[in-house]
Formats: structure tokens, sequence, C-alpha cells
């Protein structure tokens, strides 16, 4: 049986900024606002997230200017990966408590794994970094994040 092929057109990025704040810390994310109504997301059933683990911190577990210069690059560069293809969607960006996680949502998990574990292997990371994907066919896991829009700390940014 043939797999049938369906066409979409993915949306354009609109990146809300959101506060937060957890265990007595603020959280900073960007947050790829136009995926909350995105009409086809049974299609990227997958959650991937990347945890990037900060080693110069400042206050409040925030990155020094100088671990952002080091971490940001890794991060565009795993984006652009992880998207190529049209084979994921960009979810967030957070940062809170020594950490950066990444998120996507994924069509194809087997090829956002495959290389995960190439720059793994091939130590091509300037931070120590884990990953976990699970399926999640209701984006339950995404919902959090589409909450914080109800929050009044936000601001639209492009």
């Amino acid at each position: 049986m043939k797999e049938k092929e369906v066409k979409i057109e993915l949306p354009e990025e609109i990146y809300t900024l959101i506060n937060w704040h957890e265990d007595g810390l603020p959280g900073v994310g960007v947050l790829n606002s136009s995926l909350k109504d995105f009409e086809h997301q049974y299609i990227f059933s997958w959650h991937l997230t990347v945890v990037i683990y900060f080693e110069e911190l400042i206050e409040n577990g925030m990155p020094s200017i100088e671990e952002r210069e080091i971490v940001d690059p890794f991060g565009d560069k795993l984006e652009k990966d992880i998207k190529a293809g049209g084979n994921a969607l960009f979810l967030i960006r957070e940062t809170w408590n020594g950490t950066r996680s990444l998120i996507w949502r994924v069509y194809d998990p087997e090829i956002a794994d495959q290389h995960l574990k190439n720059i793994n292997k091939y130590n091509q990371y300037p931070r120590q970094f884990n990953w976990h994907m699970s399926q999640d066919l209701n984006w339950e896991k995404a919902q959090w994040h589409f909450d914080q829009l109800e929050n009044n700390n936000q601001d639209k940014v492009h």
C-alpha cells in the first residue's frame, strides 16, 4: 500500500516573547505562536526537546553574554538542520535555571534523532546537551507553552 502524500503550507513563524517564574527563578522564552492554531498539527506528531547546559552563569540561572555567544550559534545551527526539508517546526526556545531548551514539532523522528546522534558521536557541540523525543499526537506537551500566551508578560517580535 502506498503512503498518501499530503502537501501543506507551513505557517510563517511569528515569535512571541514570554516570561514566567518557576521555582523562584525567571524563565524567558521565544515562542512560535503561529503554531497555536496550525491546522495540520497531526502531521508533526513528535515532540523533540534539546536541552543545552550552560557553564557560565550570571544571576538567576541566566547565561552570561559570553556564554550566549558560545551557545546561540549552536542553537541556530540545530534549528536550521532539524527543520531542513520541512521535517520539523520550531516551537520555542526557553532559557531557565542554567539551561537552554530548544523544542520542535517533528514529522519524521528518525531523521532528527539520527542528526542529533551524529552531533553527539562526533563531539560537534560547544556545551553538554541531551535530547528527548516522544510522540504527542494531540500536542499536549506543547499546550503549556500556548497557555503562556494568555499571560500579560508577552511581546510579539518578528
